[in-house]
């Protein structure tokens, strides 16, 4: 009797993981094929989102823009300024500085984090096994009234502090139209670090051909989040390089 619950506890497990790894690819081609298809996927080069922040009752409109070959930045319109944030331009990151209003270049740390994301555009599930990434179903979570399978990703490790520290984020899919819904990571560095930042997802429209989120809350789990509406997403847009370009005037002033 015992060898046969050991038989049937052993067949479980092996079927259990046999399911398990192929559901989570299924919940990811349905996710791809529900919000535009992995081909049109694939042709993305670029997105620009034009939203508003909602932080303390006041909407701020801010403009992000994400490239395949890595460049991004932020654009906060702040009482008549224009503030770049975290912009990267394949090599240098750099910040406005609110105070001094002067761009001052991200620490190697900060910046090795952002190279090393640079293959997760314009979505980290995209072919992620050629990336070297992984991806695991956990389980299942109830996400603000809504059932969810909760996906593992592992990407490429950081250096912090001198050491190789894993990569991983969780992503709540919700099991009707298999769309993240939520993404929890842990805080690696800054002022934040130990704690869980959390994004929720919600608002899913069409947008040159694929169906993004145009609502998202962003914040510390546990606590309040600023949400974030989006006005318009454009993919494949015209962008000039030199606008991730770390400003000619601080160059000159950081070699003199």
């Amino acid at each position: 009797m015992k060898m046969l619950s050991r038989v049937l506890v052993l067949v479980t497990l092996i079927c259990s993981y046999t399911i398990n790894a192929q559901t989570v690819d299924e919940i990811i081609d349905n996710y791809f094929e529900n919000t535009g298809g992995v081909e049109n996927w694939e042709k993305i080069e670029g997105v620009k989102m034009n939203a508003k922040v909602n932080q303390g009752g006041m909407e701020i409109p801010i403009e992000i823009v994400q490239l395949k070959s890595g460049k991004m930045m932020t654009t906060i319109n702040f009482q008549g300024q224009s503030i770049k944030q975290g912009v990267f331009d394949g090599e240098v990151l750099w910040s406005t500085n609110f105070m001094t209003q002067k761009a001052e270049k991200s620490d190697e740390e900060s910046t090795n984090m952002v190279k090393n994301e640079m293959n997760q555009f314009p979505d980290p599930f995209l072919n992620y096994k050629e990336k070297g990434f992984t991806a695991e179903l956990v389980g299942t979570e109830t996400v603000d009234g809504s059932e969810t399978f909760k996906i593992k990703l592992t990407t490429t490790p950081n250096i912090i502090e001198g050491k190789e520290v894993p990569s991983i984020a969780y992503y709540f899919f919700d099991n009707e139209n298999f769309v993240p819904i939520q993404v929890q990571e842990e805080i690696k560095v800054g002022p934040g670090k130990g704690m869980v930042s959390e994004i929720k997802l919600s608002d899913y429209q069409e947008a040159g051909g694929i169906y993004m989120p145009f609502s998202m809350t962003q914040g510390v789990k546990g606590q309040p989040g600023a949400p974030i509406n989006m006005d318009k997403i454009e993919i494949n847009p015209t962008i000039d390089d030199s606008e991730f370009a770390f400003p000619e005037e601080e160059l000159v002033n950081e070699e003199n």
